[in-house]
């Protein structure tokens, strides 16, 4: 990353200087102040990345002479090593774990080894390196199930389970295992049709379809009959010739009730009416009534309610009461909200939100005292419903006290941590991603001092988003400056007043979508300070009348936070003026925002605990919470967080045209 240097940067901390920095630390000056050198440098380490990703053992060879970084040099090392993994000695391998222990490419290279091994049957060598393995990889777990199955474990198959019960394709470990259960009569039809469903419920409809070679051929589904009830479902039920005698038949029919009500949760509940029940077991007609319940609630319907009522007793998942409780908070149903969490397990019954709405609902029960304890659970937190506790109880609003700041001798120290030195040259190198990998595993473990010190390294050297993350994790000494940095402050102060925008509100954005990193790129092709997709930066730029506009000048500090800001604007406009549904509508597009806000005006913190993109719901929250923080260290009046969120008007109150150009994927 190689920022602009032109650009203006004032206020990089809110409210204290940039202290002087010590001559001996060499590794906490400024990484981005780069010359024709350094910059030739990270061209060549970017080159030779992408060999290595490519497969192109020769390309990366021919680069190597020019890879001049010392600190750099275990990359080369793993590069030309990974490339040859299949075929390695373990005298290969290990040496160049005994030569790096401890490192992310040292835990990178045993999780791939361990991989190479169990694809082999490499057992011996396998056991000896898995308990080295620091990290939970899925793949890796799979092939210690089938060393444990061909040790004589009778309890691995019933492990493998948790995989075989998850949403996604299995591992290639796993399918191996998959095949010998089934091959034994261990998986067998019940259990493929379990999975069947728990596949179709998450859109996996391919997955699902090469699931059918694991049933006998007379028992299995043929391809063309699931190409038919995924591509027109609603045609599909009504057309579509089904003998409900058949196994198979009634869940290709309770499949395409899914893939219906996944749209339109209300025509799926019809289709089911006219189906004759009696043809499908009590078990399954809970199933259905589960399905369309969650669903229906994701969609904000009030039937939801009465849906999951049907379902009777069948067990409900965490995932599953939450919207329970979501669709009673949408209908303030304060009883039906209290029994959802109830019937939750412990870990999710902890959750800062749970605790919240149930502190809410014992409250509106006329439970006071009960209210308070759980609202004092998590008052404390800095978060979205920690502050929404604290206002609850009628908590003073302060920022914490700041612990003192790093000494230069604590700076330095994290400065000679070597994954901490990798980290900041792959930076230099532009290679992000796995600069952030090492950054994030040289951190593991630290304490509050040593965070304070680390995020306070980063802020010298511009990584913004490492300093505000890093910051982000203290525990009971904390640096709420470096928390909430505001690099471009003076460029985005400008921005916010030119279209009459809350300037903290505009931080809170901005730190949730780059972490003021203004080269960031989305796997979608969102770009810059405020992530703007190309799809609003053209609609925007026509609109503004901007000039001079071409695609390289997206990622542009000025140029992005103009189209940005000008965006904000008019989403905030098409709200009424409310800042968490606008928040929405700028990550999620507004066609949905407008369809999440429902038919009656709604509380602004049930409408962001209601929001059906995990993702959203996250990023919504992220921002409220951003934005009274960085009122906060502004110094600017104090507005609570609910007021702040206010309340949300219904979608018939809403004028003029709805312009979907945010990506419509939720990203």
């Amino acid at each position: 990353m190689v920022q602009k240097m032109g650009v203006r940067r004032l206020n990089i901390s809110l409210t204290r200087a940039v202290p002087a920095v010590s001559a001996a630390l060499m590794l906490a000056a400024p990484a981005f102040a780069l010359g024709a050198q350094g910059d030739s440098q990270g061209a060549a380490w970017r080159a030779a990345r992408d060999a290595f990703e490519a497969g192109h053992a020769g390309r990366l060879e021919q680069l190597a002479p020019k890879l001049t970084d010392e600190v750099l040099e275990p990359y080369l090392e793993y590069w030309r090593l990974h490339l040859r993994l299949q075929t390695a000695s373990p005298e290969a391998v290990r040496g160049f774990l005994a030569r790096y222990p401890g490192t992310a490419l040292a835990e990178q290279l045993r999780d791939d080894w361990l991989k190479v091994l169990g694809k082999k049957g490499e057992w011996s060598l396998f056991a000896d390196e898995y308990p080295a393995l620091a990290g939970d990889d899925p793949e890796a777990t799979c092939y210690t199930l089938q060393l444990r199955r061909l040790r004589g474990d009778e309890t691995a198959a019933a492990d493998f389970m948790q995989s075989w019960n998850a949403p996604r394709e299995l591992p290639e470990g796993c399918v191996t295992l998959s095949r010998s259960m089934r091959r034994t009569g261990e998986l067998d039809a019940p259990k493929v049709w379990q999975r069947f469903r728990i596949l179709v419920a998450a859109d996996l409809w391919a997955t699902a379809r090469r699931l059918m070679d694991y049933l006998p051929r007379g028992e299995a589904l043929d391809a063309a009959r699931m190409r038919a009830a995924y591509r027109a479902p609603a045609r599909f039920l009504k057309n579509g010739r089904v003998d409900l005698a058949r196994v198979p038949d009634r869940e290709l029919v309770i499949a395409a009730l899914t893939r219906v009500a996944d749209d339109d949760p209300k025509a799926a509940e019809k289709f089911w009416a006219g189906t004759p029940s009696e043809a499908f077991s009590p078990e399954d007609r809970r199933y259905v009534w589960k399905m369309l319940a969650v669903r229906g609630a994701q969609h904000h319907l009030p039937d939801a309610l009465d849906w999951f009522s049907e379902a009777g007793e069948t067990a409900l998942t965490d995932q599953e009461l939450a919207w329970r409780a979501r669709i009673a908070l949408r209908q303030e149903k304060w009883v039906e909200v209290r029994d959802s969490i109830d019937r939750m397990s412990a870990l999710a019954k902890n959750d800062p939100a749970w605790s919240y709405w149930y502190g809410r609902a014992e409250r509106a029960l006329g439970e006071p005292l009960e209210a308070e304890g759980y609202f004092e659970r998590i008052a404390e937190e800095h978060s979205f419903y920690g502050r929404l506790a604290a206002e609850e109880l009628g908590m003073t609003f302060r920022i914490p006290p700041k612990a003192p700041p790093p000494s230069e001798d604590e700076v330095a120290g994290v400065a000679a941590l070597p994954g901490i030195q990798r980290a900041l040259a792959l930076y230099r190198a532009e290679l992000r991603n796995e600069g952030t990998r090492e950054w994030l595993w040289a951190i593991r473990g630290m304490d509050d001092r040593q965070l304070l010190a680390a995020a306070e390294l980063a802020r010298r050297n511009e990584v913004w988003d490492r300093a505000i993350s890093t910051a982000d994790r203290t525990v009971s000494m904390h640096d709420f400056d470096l928390r909430y940095l505001a690099p471009y402050r003076e460029l985005l102060a400008e921005k916010a007043r030119a279209q009459a925008l809350d300037e903290p509100w505009v931080l809170g954005v901005v730190r949730q979508e780059s972490r003021f990193v203004a080269d960031a790129k989305s796997p979608t092709g969102a770009a810059g300070l405020m992530q703007v997709m190309r799809s609003t930066a053209r609609w925007v730029v026509m609109k503004i009348r901007m000039r001079n506009f071409s695609w390289k000048r997206l990622s542009d500090p000025e140029v992005n936070t103009t189209l940005g800001t000008a965006y904000l604007r008019h989403v905030l406009d098409q709200f009424d003026g409310s800042p968490v549904v606008a928040a929405a509508a700028y990550n999620a597009g507004p066609t949905r925002a407008r369809q999440w806000r429902g038919n009656t005006r709604i509380e602004g913190a049930i409408f962001a605990e209601t929001i059906p993109f995990a993702e959203t719901r996250d990023y919504v929250k992220k921002v409220m919470a951003n934005t009274v923080y960085y009122a906060a260290i502004l110094g600017g009046p104090e507005m609570p967080l609910k007021a702040r969120l206010g309340t949300v008007a219904p979608a018939s109150r809403v004028a003029g045209d709805i312009i979907a150009m945010k990506d419509e994927s939720g990203r």
